[in-house]
C-alpha cells in the first residue's frame, strides 16, 4: 500500500469519529485503531508476497513512532459506551450537563445519557479522576464500544 495512501487514511481515521478501520488490498491488509490520542496501525503482507523494501519499512516505522511518543505519562482512562444510541451530555436540552472538563468525577457518577430505543440510560463513571476530554457531540450518535470521556 502506497505511504501516502496509508497517512491520508491514518487522519481521515483520526478526524472522524470512526474509532478502528480496516483495509485489505491485493498488497496486504491494514488496520488502523484510534483509542485516547493515539493512532496505532499494523501492516501484514498476503502469504507469497515479497517484503516491502528497506526504505519503505522505515518510513512506515518513522510515521508510528510520533504517535506513540504523544502518548503522555499519565495514566488515561477511557470511558466507553455500552450501547449504541444517542449521547447527551444532560438530562434534558436547557439543562446543565452532567459534567465539563477539568470536573473531578467519582466513580458511580452520570457522566452522560444514552438514549436507545426511547429510553434514557444513565452512564456512569467507571473510574474516579478529571474528566481530561469529551469525545463526543450532544445529539450525537454512539456505537457500543466507542469512546465518550478521557478521565486522568
Amino acid at each position: 500500500m502506497d505511504l501516502r495512501k496509508l497517512k491520508t487514511l491514518i487522519d481521515l481515521v483520526s478526524e472522524s469519529n470512526v474509532s478502528e478501520l480496516e483495509i485489505t488490498e491485493a498488497e496486504g491488509k491494514v488496520r488502523i485503531v484510534k483509542g485516547g490520542g493515539a493512532v496505532a496501525q499494523q501492516y501484514a503482507p498476503p502469504v507469497g508476497m515479497m517484503m516491502m523494501p528497506a526504505a519503505t519499512t522505515a518510513a512506515v516505522v518513522a510515521s508510528v513512532e510520533p504517535a506513540a511518543a504523544a502518548v503522555p505519562a499519565v495514566a488515561l482512562h477511557t470511558v466507553k459506551s455500552p450501547m449504541v444510541g444517542t449521547f447527551y451530555r444532560s438530562a434534558s436540552p436547557g439543562a446543565k450537563v452532567f459534567v465539563e472538563v477539568g470536573d473531578s468525577i467519582k466513580e458511580g457518577e452520570t457522566v452522560c445519557i444514552i438514549e436507545a430505543m426511547k429510553i434514557l440510560n444513565e452512564i456512569e463513571a467507571d473510574k474516579s479522576g478529571t474528566v481530561t476530554q469529551i469525545l463526543c457531540e450532544n445529539g450525537q450518535a454512539v456505537e457500543y464500544g466507542q469512546p465518550l470521556f478521557v478521565i486522568e
